[in-house]
């Protein structure tokens, strides 16, 4: 659990110095602790891109759209 706080510390310091950082992840908490945006994919294809500097994003926004749902 540490190298994985040590990780995180230098992804959020490398994003607030202006650099972007993809980050990739399947564990939901990751995602909404770590992303201010997240893009969703379903079946291949880019199906949303959720920004939380307008609303906030929810395990249950990402999944919607994951499973197939249209925006």
């Amino acid at each position: 659990m540490g190298a994985k706080s040590e990780i995180y510390k230098l992804i959020s310091e490398i994003a607030g110095s202006g650099v972007a950082v993809i980050f990739i992840s399947s564990e939901m908490p990751e995602i909404l602790g770590m992303c201010k945006r997240v893009a969703v994919v379903h079946e291949g294809r880019l199906s949303a891109v959720l920004d939380s500097g307008r609303e906030p994003v929810t395990q249950e926004k990402i999944m919607y759209f994951a499973a197939g749902g249209k925006g």
